[in-house]
């Protein structure tokens, strides 16, 4: 098939290699403009944009796809498909309307529950056991088209959002090179989404990880993973912000939350509203990530000590 391919960060170049590995004709790769990073405010690349240099692929990086120009612009590629993962602009019916199948869209959840910006990390906060990854025909919705093919994962229970990110990325990559070998077959059969069933999922913020210890242990810890590794759970002592990168929910006595209840050689446990957390990996403001054990070799955790 002659695609499009649409997408920006390292979940999108994923599917991208996939695609190209499978022996697709990837005409065109849109994503977003370069952008400036770090201190420095240097340029830099899409992850997508750098796998199409490597290949040897057309870029096209627009700062607004619904630009007549730029619509125009696609036109003469005269692509089948466009496959779009991630891309981070909302595609219009004219984009749409485009190419022969019509546009598919690669989301990392079972539709249709979470739709939206950040699947991955939800399913984790919210304690789900399964999750996945649908392949759906766009429509001018966001995440509202109907579903051609979709693949589920059991949730680990130490599951992080950094690893799932990474399974739902290969799968991702793999079902959509399968559901193109369908559509091209005329096999594929799209089956509207279920609207009493659909649920969404917001932006990711930063200050999501400040970790409230009224809560429950289950639930913080949840935070702890889901958003490992960014923003990380966080919270403070002594005035320093300390990340909590690893940690187990367990059951304790009632005491004051945020207040240490138990100190080991390779742990310390804090109180929540409901249970406690066990922490077993951190990282103190302006130094490394660390295990427990080597953080208390040079920071005096005690019981009583209270954290904010």
């Amino acid at each position: 098939m002659r695609i499009v391919f649409m997408g920006t960060p390292d979940f999108a170049e994923t599917a991208l290699e996939a695609l190209i590995e499978a022996g697709h004709d990837i005409v065109l790769v849109v994503t977003q403009p370069d952008k400036p990073k770090g201190r420095s405010g240097q340029l830099q690349m899409s992850e997508v944009k750098a796998c199409a240099i490597k290949h040897d692929i057309p870029v096209f990086q627009p700062a607004k796809i619904r630009e007549v120009e730029n619509v125009e612009y696609l036109k003469r590629y005269e692509a089948d498909i466009y496959v779009v993962a991630a891309f981070g602009q909302i595609v219009s019916q004219e984009i749409l309307d485009i190419p022969k199948y019509g546009c598919v869209n690669i989301h990392a959840s079972l539709l249709p529950k979470y739709r939206g910006a950040a699947p991955i990390q939800q399913a984790i906060l919210d304690g789900e056991k399964v999750t996945g990854v649908t392949i759906q025909q766009m429509n001018i919705g966001v995440d509202t088209g109907a579903i051609l093919t979709q693949k589920e994962y059991e949730i680990a229970e130490d599951e992080t959002g950094g690893s799932l990110f990474d399974r739902l990325s290969k799968m991702g990559a793999e079902l959509i090179v399968e559901t193109l070998d369908l559509i091209d077959k005329g096999e594929v059969k799209p089956r509207l989404q279920d609207e009493s069933k659909a649920t969404k999922c917001g932006k990711i913020k930063k200050d999501m990880g400040k970790i409230d210890w009224t809560g429950d242990s289950a639930v913080i810890e949840r935070y702890v993973r889901g958003l490992n590794p960014w923003p990380s759970a966080f919270t403070s002592l002594d005035g320093k912000q300390l990340k909590i990168w690893r940690a187990k929910a367990i059951k304790s006595v009632s005491e004051k939350p945020g207040s240490v209840v138990d100190v080991k050689k390779n742990s310390f446990t804090v109180a929540c509203g409901k249970g406690a957390l066990e922490i077993f990996e951190v990282q103190l403001e302006g130094k490394k990530r660390m295990e427990t054990s080597a953080f208390l070799l040079g920071y005096k955790i005690s019981e009583g000590d209270q954290f904010e």
